[in-house]
């Protein structure tokens, strides 16, 4: 007879902040982490606690008892304490494609530093899993995952299912779960949740009854007699007396073996009695086999302010710093700041715990999450200036001979991986004194600002001397100060000006240098001399090469694809429902009617008219609800579960006027869109919609490092009338002929509506005034009142022809352009240049930056197709191997080059990444 090990795993699942601030549970860390310590002390049959996965609880807790440090890094080395290898618990769907690899690469190299990592996918408590999940895990040579959502059995408030349903992924909590790559690891759901083991009973009586019932809940869904319970919860203190708890259960149960272990243990003994027939789940695990109601994924649409700051954060270090710091190594010498990325990384990620960037915490918690995202941008701009300052301070600007020595050069970089084009400010000093020279600020400020400075005579040339059209606005005279590495810092004022064009085919990675030269005897603008613009204005919109945008009364537009000739109509019409759910959950009052501004009169003035991009201003004065009604507070106060709840919409009303500002630029292949807002109502959600009127059953959606195809029509078990779902840079409909893309900065909700028109719907909006869960908590905070700006794009695509181009716009739509005034100067790199090039049309490039063990330059790409794609790689600076590699960046395999080039082919779905070494000095 088959004997049962029950195999308990001491833990705690630690959430930084959540329904206290950060600091208290801060304060109660250290008190769990202090009884943790002396229990592993005094009782040498307390084998093992494993320290939820996240690195981060060790910064935390040493922070408060650094004295403890030797003592904490004895029990990791002895393996009585599991660390790694995450360095925070992220939520997935909300971080990006590099923020996550971030993650596991930064956690890994914590942990290396006590010298031990656990090699175990932990995502215990993630509010769905992203499906290449098991890809990135393999890379890292991680086997196996677990995880507590995504899967049926576990249902809304991880209620156990029963077995007999047929919709079931899995009828085992043993499982393989692979990614749309083929990479496959063994996934472990906690079927019966992360506490199945919690608080175990020393009494007999109260054991028997405890354990008679835990043992038969695992029974259901384990595959094996390996059983496992985990003996922990949310902040659950350490159960000291375990060890007492065990030999009871021991005495009970003869013929079960009750054992204190770890995952190394379990799994050690769970592999060779795994049957042959598990089932394999694919790709993402997002609940869709359920109700719809526990899925969680509204958090995606909860205080969406955070999710804008977090596009901006994570933009600016993965697209802005660590490529710009790349650039500035190879171009001129300057030090990788290695250690100022993974701080700024570090308090980026500290928003990054399901719990923080989901904005289903309370206030105080958000509140901080803002300072530290302002923190960590404060060090990556620092790094961006450093890096644009030593890059163009080598630039040889002199030997352009189109300019000449009153030029002004500015220089734009596209960090992008493809080629590009796009409106550019760029705030140039066109006159600067120092306050060194005297005589005072004041008395410089007034010389300065009666220079008789006729911007209007000046011109914009490329290094070719070709004229680009440009606006010239003088921004008067403001204070500066540099901070020279040699000496005491440097005050100056500078009359500025701020010029606005559209740079053209900037290589990817590279840059391209311009010139404010000035054209004595020119009575126009700075658009003398330039090429026509391929923009025009029509009767009632606008148009290019590519598009032509009509606006209608109501503000919506329709956009005609000239390639193609498909319309798509009467696009961006918003919509307001309400919303009387919390944090977690958006639940539509009953009987609650959409509100649109379609067949609302809007004001449509023509806002901007420049040679390289036209603007419309569109003006809606709307009126909605101001609140739920007032039985919604009675509700609240008495915890009524959001699904019971009978609330209604309140009959006062409120302003909800929203200023659009749709714009097209010269070479534009999509419309850009701005709305922006002074929200005062509450408990309610706002959305931007766009009709496809497109024939599909599946639709496109940036996820992490994929575009993941999912069903329009949810699963039969689904019956919440809501079928929202995560984004990231985009989302897609196609009928294979045609195609929309909405592509957006920081709303990472959307829906495709099932209208007949399979409409795409975008979150701008959701206000709610409660956490929700396990208490009565409230979030007056969530409600988001006042000021809202949401920035989202379209454009229309040849459906199966053009997708890869269109998914390369929307990550290109995501990313700012850097730009620096450059000296007029002497110097050893051209006025354009190109790092590199790549070809493979649907292999997008996700980073550029240097690795921290060998200096390599690592470059990573990933297919977005599900099929093989040719890839080729030509460097254009000094390269003395190519590794393939992975995303820990280590060194793998030397590649072949052929002449300089680098030749291979990417499977699908696949993620590519290559470490260059290249020739040092």
């Amino acid at each position: 007879m088959t004997r049962t090990t029950a195999h308990l795993i001491s833990h705690t699942h630690w959430d930084r902040e959540w329904y206290m601030p950060y600091e208290r549970h801060h304060v109660l860390l250290a008190k769990l982490m202090n009884e943790l310590l002396e229990t592993l002390e005094k009782d040498e049959r307390y084998r093992y606690f494993h320290l939820d996965g996240q690195t981060i609880i060790i910064e935390d807790y040493l922070q408060i008892h650094p004295e403890k440090r030797e003592q904490l890094e004895r029990f990791i080395l002895e393996g009585r304490i599991v660390i790694g290898p995450w360095y925070v618990l992220q939520d997935e769907f909300l971080t990006s494609s590099e923020a996550n690899v971030r993650n596991l690469l930064i956690g890994h190299q914590d942990a290396a530093k006590y010298g031990v990592i656990s090699k175990l996918g932990y995502f215990p408590d993630s509010f769905g899993n992203m499906g290449q999940a098991p890809q990135l895990l393999r890379q890292a040579d991680i086997e196996t995952a677990v995880f507590g959502r995504g899967v049926k059995p576990t249902g809304f408030d991880n209620m156990v299912g029963e077995l007999n349903s047929s919709s079931y992924e899995s009828p085992y909590s043993e499982m393989f779960w692979e990614s749309p790559d083929g990479s496959s690891v063994l996934g472990l759901l906690f079927a019966n949740w992360y506490s199945n083991g919690n608080e175990v009973p020393v009494d007999a009586g109260e054991a028997k009854a405890f354990w008679d019932k835990k043992i038969a809940d695992a029974g259901k869904y384990a595959s094996t007699p390996e059983l496992l319970f985990m003996n922990g919860c949310d902040h659950q203190p350490v159960q000291r007396d375990l060890a007492d708890a065990l030999e009871t259960a021991r005495k009970l149960y003869p013929d079960t073996d009750f054992v204190h272990s770890s995952f190394e243990q379990y799994l050690e003994a769970l592999g060779p009695s795994l049957p042959e027939d598990l089932v394999t789940v694919h790709g993402e695990l997002r609940s869709q086999h359920t109700d719809g109601w526990g899925t969680l994924v509204n958090t995606a649409s909860a205080r969406v302010y955070l999710k804008q700051l977090n596009h901006q954060g994570q933009t600016l270090l993965e697209k802005g710093a660590e490529p710009l710091a790349a650039l500035a190594y190879l171009l001129s010498g300057q030090a990788y700041p290695h250690a100022l990325l993974t701080y700024a990384w570090k308090t980026l990620m500290q928003n990054h715990p399901h719990d923080s960037i989901c904005g289903c915490s309370v206030d105080e918690v958000h509140r901080e999450m803002v300072t530290r995202f302002e923190k960590s941008r404060h060090v990556g701009e620092a790094i961006m200036e450093e890096s644009l300052k030593a890059i163009s301070g080598q630039i040889g600007t002199m030997g352009v001979a189109a300019w000449g020595e009153s030029a002004i050069p500015v220089t734009v970089f596209n960090t992008t991986g493809w080629e590009r084009s796009g409106t550019v400010s760029v705030e140039v000093a066109v006159a600067k004194r120092y306050f060194k020279g005297g005589p005072n600020p004041a008395a410089i400020a007034e010389a300065l600002d009666q220079l008789p400075l006729e911007l209007a005579r000046g011109r914009l040339l490329g290094a070719d001397g070709r004229v680009l059209a440009c606006k010239a606005e003088d921004l008067g005279t403001r204070f500066g100060y540099e901070l020279p590495d040699d000496q005491f810092r440097k005050p100056y004022m500078a009359r500025m000006v701020r010029l606005t064009f559209e740079a053209v085919q900037i290589p990817p990675l590279g840059y391209t240098t311009y010139a404010w030269v000035e054209s004595p005897g020119s009575a126009s603008a700075g658009a003398a001399g330039a090429a026509a613009s391929p923009l025009r204005l029509t009767e009632t919109g606008m148009e290019n090469g590519f598009l032509a945008i009509q606006i209608r009364e109501d503000g919506s537009y329709d956009v005609k694809d000239k390639h193609t000739g498909k319309v798509f109509a009467g696009l961006g019409v918003y919509e307001n429902y309400g919303d009387i759910g919390n944090e977690y959950v958006f639940r539509q009052p009953e009987g609650d009617a959409a509100l649109t501004t379609k067949g609302l009169d809007a004001r449509i003035t023509l806002a901007e008219h420049e040679p390289y991009r036209v603007t419309y201003e569109i003006v809606h004065e709307w009126t909605v609800p101001a609140s739920a009604d007032a039985s919604f507070e009675e509700e609240k106060r008495r915890m009524v579960p959001f699904r019971q709840r009978k609330a209604g919409r309140s009959s006062a009303q409120v302003p909800l006027r929203i200023v659009t500002r749709i714009s097209l630029e010269a070479n534009g292949t999509g419309i850009q869109v701005s709305a922006t807002f002074n929200n005062q109502a509450k408990d309610h959600r706002l959305r931007v919609l766009f009709p496809t009127d497109l024939a599909a059953s599946t639709l496109l959606a940036d996820s992490i490092f994929e575009a993941a195809e999912r069903a329009i029509e949810p699963a039969a078990d689904w019956i919440n009338p809501s079928n929202a779902q995560h984004q990231q840079a985009y989302v897609s409909v196609s009928d294979g002929s045609a195609g929309l893309v909405v592509a957006n900065k920081g709303l990472n909700e959307y829906e495709v509506l099932r209208d007949g028109s399979n409409t795409i719907a975008v979150t701008l909006l959701r206000s709610v005034s409660e956490l929700g869960d396990w208490g009565v908590f409230p979030t007056p905070e969530a409600q988001c009142l006042g000021e809202q700006t949401a920035q989202f794009a379209v454009r229309p695509y040849a459906g199966d022809a053009g997708w890869p181009e269109a998914f390369a716009w929307a990550y290109q739509y995501q990313v700012p352009w850097f730009t620096v005034q450059t000296g007029w100067q002497q110097g050893s790199l051209p006025a354009e240049y190109q790092p590199l090039e790549w070809q493979g049309r649907t292999m997008a490039l996700s980073a550029f930056k240097l690795s921290e063990e060998h200096e390599d330059i690592i470059l990573r790409w990933y297919n977005l197709a599900h099929q093989e794609q040719d890839f080729a790689l030509v460097p254009h600076f000094p390269v003395e191997a190519v590794h393939a590699s992975d995303i820990l960046e280590r060194r793998k395999q030397t590649a072949i080059l052929d002449e300089g080039i680098l030749r291979s082919t990417a499977g699908k779905a696949q993620i590519v990444t290559y470490a260059l070494q290249t020739v040092q000095p």
